[in-house]
């Protein structure tokens, strides 16, 4: 019954076709005729194939969140990090999906359709379900529990939010019911939701809350961390004994981790859920556009903070090298964990057809040119047709997601070390030693708080692994922090203005910092202007480049929430505005 997620917009072209006196043509969609649709387990599949279509984000949404995080530069920062944001800037509430999904789930459960289909698409929608609510969380903290179809005039509309630890027990339900019922076979196109799928998203969502309970004592539910973060490894457990899905390693580490990210066809060996896009059919999406464009995207760039945290490929620290903030790029860049290569533009990197490519300034503005979700022909920089499908969910977080829960817990060894870390440094070429001691510039730079060098280690591979895979915010958010998107915008070193810099290591200069471009410039050098203003560099004529030195970012505790829509409490006054907004 699975069908991979390019046909369900066909599929749905069906539902939508069918019989007029069947559905919608005689019938609002709020009042869709039960006994008339809900008949056969093929129902049951097209309506559950909608959910597909109304709630996964777009590539763009499911890659460049991250924008917002710590870790990266954009041409400029969002209005709620650095503007000022209120309840009027919020946009209203949406509760269509959920009305969808309850809707399905008052109606799916004809006897006579097999129990073992009901359950399987019943699963579906409680997945789904999760989905919207965990978003909404995330977002608002406590929200109001509907678990049924309201009408329009149903006085529940105007209730006031469940507390957070009523919706977030019924998402664990539906989880739990989802993952139980689920149908178990792998889905060779990782574009269908199945009990592995399940299991490897509830490891996400219960790590989350666990550990937001955790680090967010002034909700006063520190005491029931433990049971989520228990909950949070069982599931990830549960999906590495299963052996269904296991990492890409074809023991060529400097390939192996981008082939991930660039691929047509989900490499399923290790990709669980995905995006998928497709030449053929014309699914394209703008990905490398965006990321290799000086107006149509945002210019995305790591910072040197996060660039430091790769380790050499001997498995030693970067940053116990003496020097090692004002080391050249060339001199950066070599003997590192190889998946730094693979996520930003570095030595020897080439498009398709065998041109050097070094980071380019007009694209990015720190140096670090991301590079991990760009496919290598040139010609996809100025067209919306990139096709490489978009992995969501992948094997990879699931080890990362048992690590975590394992050290939080005060579970995690030396065997948790090499069923997780060690694996992952391994395809990633990286010594697997495990390290003696807390690494301290971690713990100066990112986490002063943690002394653990195993949940300190875990921390840095998550961010590596997982990077611009549109987890780091709400990371920082579960670990209250926040203030870590204050940090400046550091990029590259620079010995001096006016001095063209070699960054491929091909003996070529590629870029030259400068107070206004030259009349007579350099072929191929791309002229970065110092304007002391949004740029800078942090010694004047000399150090790392700081962009968006204008900027006055910040993150007050109330951040960790959004505020409510002003528009949603003028509707329903019995809402309760979040704290400080």
């Amino acid at each position: 019954m699975k069908k991979s997620i390019l046909y369900i917009t066909a599929s749905l072209g069906l539902l939508f076709s069918q019989s007029c006196s069947d559905f919608l043509e005689t019938e609002p969609f709020d009042k869709l005729v039960p006994s008339s649709f809900f008949a056969t387990e093929v129902d049951l599949e097209l309506y559950t194939n909608s959910f597909y279509q109304q709630m996964l984000p777009s590539a763009d949404a499911a890659t460049q969140g991250d924008g917002m995080a710590d870790y990266s530069s954009i041409t400029q920062s969002s209005n709620f990090i650095s503007g000022n944001y209120s309840s009027v800037n919020e946009g209203a509430w949406n509760w269509s999906n959920l009305r969808n999904i309850n809707y399905f789930l008052a109606n799916y459960n004809n006897e006579a359709i097999p129990e073992e289909a009901r359950n399987h698409y019943a699963g579906i929608a409680r997945f789904f379900r999760a989905w919207f609510y965990i978003e909404k969380v995330q977002r608002y903290g406590n929200v109001p529990w509907y678990d049924a179809p309201l009408a329009t005039d149903d006085e529940a509309l105007y209730k006031t939010q469940d507390p957070r630890e009523v919706v977030m027990q019924h998402v664990l339900e539906d989880l739990n019911f989802a993952a139980e019922n689920i149908r178990e076979a792998k889905d060779n196109t990782s574009s269908t939701i199945t009990r592995q799928v399940a299991l490897a998203y509830k490891s996400r969502i219960a790590l989350y809350e666990g550990t937001y309970r955790k680090y967010h004592t002034e909700l006063d539910l520190a005491s029931t961390a433990e049971q989520w973060l228990t909950e949070a490894a069982n599931a990830a457990k549960m999906v590495m004994d299963a052996g269904t899905y296991s990492l890409y390693n074809t023991g060529n580490p400097t390939t192996d981790y981008r082939t991930l990210f660039i691929s047509e066809n989900a490499v399923n060996q290790e990709v669980m859920f995905a995006l998928v896009f497709n030449n053929a059919l014309r699914r394209w999406h703008a990905l490398t556009w965006k990321f290799n464009s000086a107006t149509y995207g945002s210019r995305w760039g790591l910072n040197k903070q996060f660039i430091n945290t790769y380790l050499m490929s001997d498995g030693s620290r970067f940053t116990d090298k003496a020097g090692y903030d004002e080391l050249l790029f060339v001199d950066e860049m070599a003997n590192r964990d190889n998946r730094l290569a693979q996520t930003v533009r570095s030595l020897g990197y080439k498009r398709s057809d065998g041109s050097a490519a070094p980071p380019n300034f007009g694209y990015t503005f720190t140096g670090y040119h991301l590079l991990k979700w760009s496919m290598d022909d040139k010609r996809l920089d100025g067209l919306g047709e990139a096709y490489n499908t978009i992995p969501m969910m992948r094997y990879a977080e699931v080890l990362l997601n048992y690590a975590e829960a394992k050290a939080e817990l005060g579970e995690f060894d030396e065997t948790v070390w090499a069923q997780t870390i060690g694996l992952l440094r391994q395809r990633a070429g990286v010594n697997t030693a495990i390290p003696q001691t807390a690494d301290p510039y971690l713990q100066e730079v990112y986490f002063p708080e943690i002394a653990d060098r195993y949940l300190l280690e875990i921390r840095r591979e998550r961010g590596i692994e997982l990077c611009y895979e549109n987890l780091r915010y709400q990371d920082l958010m579960r670990w209250k922090k926040g203030k870590l998107v204050e940090m400046p915008w550091k990029g590259i070193y620079v010995p001096a203005m006016n001095r063209p810099m070699d960054l491929d290591g091909n003996g070529t200069p590629d870029v030259s910092f400068v107070s206004e471009t030259p009349d007579a410039p350099q072929a191929g050098v791309t002229y970065f202007v110092i304007d002391g203003n949004i740029s800078k560099l942090s010694d004047g004529t000399s150090g790392h480049v700081i962009w968006g030195a204008n900027e006055a970012r910040s993150f007050d505790d109330k951040k960790y929430l959004y505020p409510i829509s002003n528009s949603d409490i003028v509707l329903n006054p019995d809402l309760v505005q979040n704290p400080g907004w």
